[in-house]
């Protein structure tokens, strides 16, 4: 894709124009709205490639307007905030956010991320066979393959692996994973999900005690890299 447009949603004009500066020299094209009532009118016009979001915005909260634009807006929208807490975090994540970084934030670390979305919104929805790195995930068969080998995964085992996959790069809070697996009721059972991660990795990394794979999120959820 070619200079993909990124819209960012913040009312500091300093970090807006930070902003601007690293996407452009990174080939983004880049659009700007100082609140949330503007940056959903611009994103409605012109849907974006990317949605950079701000919480504090000072007409609503950043969290309304994730909720707002998640009606009809299905590509990635990465929150940038001040507020670190785990309670906005996971509310953002389980909200729709794609990925969640807090200010000060390290501009190459931003870039990763940002590649990382837009590598997920080109990606094909019927794409039935997910590689990543030395994992090779057919969706339709259900069969895994590590280093061109078949792996033998319990139903459930396969059904995390492949939700994983399918959101590469995207925090998936814990009651995210749990409800999507198991269903409603056990969104509370995080020892449950951390027992089936564990089993997992010690199927598919090469040190379970040091994933490439499956990252964990403190306190949060996982990320599938």
């Amino acid at each position: 894709m070619n200079n993909p447009e990124i819209l960012i949603i913040d009312d500091e004009p300093q970090i807006r124009k930070l902003l601007e500066i690293s996407l452009e020299s990174n080939n983004y094209k880049v659009c700007q709205a100082a609140n949330g009532k503007e940056g959903i009118i611009m994103a409605a016009n012109h849907p974006p490639e990317l949605i950079l979001l701000d919480i504090g915005l000072p007409d609503k909260s950043g969290h309304d307007i994730l909720k707002e634009l998640r009606i009809w807006y299905n590509k990635s929208i990465i929150i940038l905030s001040v507020q670190n807490s785990e309670e906005d975090i996971v509310k953002a994540l389980d909200n729709g956010a794609t990925d969640y970084l807090t200010k000060p934030f390290r501009t190459g670390e931003l870039l990763a991320r940002i590649r990382s979305a837009i590598k997920r919104n080109t990606t094909k929805e019927n794409t039935n066979i997910i590689i990543c790195g030395n994992l090779e995930i057919d969706i339709v068969s259900r069969v895994v393959k590590l280093n061109k080998d078949v792996i033998k995964l319990t139903t459930t085992e396969f059904n995390l692996i492949a939700l994983f996959a399918k959101n590469e790069g995207r925090v998936l809070t814990h009651q995210f994973i749990l409800k999507e697996i198991w269903g409603v009721g056990y969104q509370a059972e995080t020892q449950y999900l951390r027992v089936f991660v564990g089993t997992l990795r010690k199927k598919i990394e090469e040190n379970p005690n040091q994933p490439k794979h499956i990252i964990t999120a403190s306190g949060i959820g996982y990320r599938f890299v």
